[in-house]
């Protein structure tokens, strides 16, 4: 019994003594670890004190021309907008940030030459801008910061940043950078443009179209085939256009009888007015559903006849691209790897439409087999086909320039002044906060579609 007795005694003892021994580990550790958070939060505040600002005061800029490639399908538009950040503006300003290329957008000196909208793509959107260079020995567009030392101007040439390469590398896969040109300061993507070309892609043989595209072709006044832009101060709708032409987007053979190969309408001008292209190509649309007679275009530019735009739909965005702008003196520098890059990006986005688009076209073969028949009505039309088709001149109208102007300028949207001649000029008198300074309303106006 006793011996029992010491023994539990001594057992009891043994495990007081490990109870206090895991305790005071405990706490070692829960100790150990603080201090081990507290040194690396030192260290990462040292670490983040040494980080300095960018200082862009000591580089010098270079005003450059950037063409860029962007597929409009998944954006709100081109133009940075106050209700989105889902354009393509914004995406490329975001990247431009964040390579440091500029320091903020006001003071960069930004022109777009072209604000494509909603949905719409683009093969050569062409904007200027300074960027941050490398070019201390100076240079076509290079602006050199102030108080430089003399050797460092004098050292010897260096190859330019990669502009391309830096911003294709942060920029979403569906906006590219296709190649950049150094430009004179005074140069603006805007004003300097000389011409822009739009392409509208569709599923229809319409050669017999030729003859009425020559319609559009010169000076016209289109306020009846666009969307008057009152609000931001577009007050002239006269535009010139220099060609107007439909072609196949393939070479086709003599005999193909293929209902689903795609045309293309193409149309050149100096300049066009709010969704201009997508009321053009309505207008065609209807003409070829033989649903308008074939005066239609020359009656609703006939203003002084018909000063009012009758109610219609426009052609869908989808289908529209901003296919070229035209310059003149700029020399684009392509980066031999980003061509490739680029080339293999848009592949792998063409591969992917190209199969979707074949297993679309066995479906529609295996249903027509079955005795479908093809709608023979147009799928390229905003809103939904009417039964009972009424005439566009036949149809109630949209409210007068006149009209519009006397409702903007009682909003406050637009002003009032007298002419050097005593004669009224009506102005914008209102900017989004987005509106760059040196902006002209008509012409920023001018080319968004």
């Amino acid at each position: 019994k006793r011996l029992k007795i010491r023994y539990s005694v001594f057992k009891f003892k043994n495990l007081f003594t490990e109870v206090q021994y895991l305790i005071l580990s405990t706490f070692t550790i829960k100790s150990d670890a603080k201090d081990g958070t507290k040194k690396s939060s030192n260290k990462q505040e040292k670490k983040e004190g040494k980080k300095r600002p960018f200082d862009f005061s000591v580089h010098p800029k270079r005003h450059v021309a950037l063409r860029l490639a962007y597929l409009g399908w998944d954006y709100q538009g081109f133009a940075v907008q106050d209700n989105t950040d889902n354009t393509v503006e914004a995406r490329l300003f975001e990247s431009l940030l964040k390579t440091r290329l500029i320091q903020d957008r006001q003071s960069s000196n930004y022109h777009r030459c072209g604000r494509t909208d909603k949905g719409v793509s683009a093969f050569s959107q062409v904007i200027s801008i300074d960027l941050r260079s490398n070019q201390f020995c100076g240079g076509l567009g290079v602006i050199l910061p102030e108080n430089v030392d003399a050797a460092v101007k004098n050292k010897a040439d260096v190859q330019e940043l990669p502009y391309v390469k830096m911003l294709n590398r942060v920029l979403p896969l569906d906006i590219r950078v296709l190649d950049w040109a150094p430009a004179a300061e005074g140069f603006s993507a805007r004003f300097d443009c000389q011409s822009r070309t739009y392409r509208y892609y569709f599923p229809e043989e319409v050669w017999m179209w030729i003859l009425w595209l020559k319609l559009y072709e010169g000076t016209h006044d289109f306020r009846n085939i666009c969307k008057m832009d009152v609000g931001n101060g577009v007050l002239q709708f006269e535009r010139t256009i220099l060609s107007a032409s439909v072609r196949p987007a393939q070479s086709l053979s003599a005999n193909s009888t293929d209902p689903y190969k795609l045309f293309i309408f193409e149309i050149k001008g100096l300049a066009f007015l709010y969704h201009q292209v997508r009321c053009m190509m309505a207008l065609l649309l209807l003409i070829g559903q033989k649903l308008e007679d074939l005066d239609i275009i020359d009656q609703l530019m006939d203003v002084t006849k018909n000063p009012r735009k009758p109610q219609y739909n426009m052609a869908v965005d989808y289908p529209l691209v901003l296919f070229d702008c035209h310059f003149e003196d700029l020399i684009w520098t392509q980066e031999k790897e980003e061509v490739n890059y680029t080339f293999n990006v848009l592949q792998q986005h063409w591969t992917q439409s190209a199969v979707r688009a074949s297993v679309l076209s066995g479906m529609l073969q295996d249903l027509e087999t079955n005795g479908a028949e093809p709608t023979n009505h147009c799928l390229l039309l905003e809103g939904t086909r009417q039964k009972n088709y009424k005439p566009l001149l036949e149809r109630p109208c949209c409210q007068s320039l006149e009209s519009r102007i006397n409702h903007f300028v009682k909003r406050g949207r637009l002003e009032r002044e007298e002419g050097e001649n005593g004669d009224e000029m009506v102005f914008k008198g209102k900017r989004s906060k987005h509106h760059h300074k040196s902006s002209s309303p008509a012409t920023d106006s001018a080319t968004k579609l």
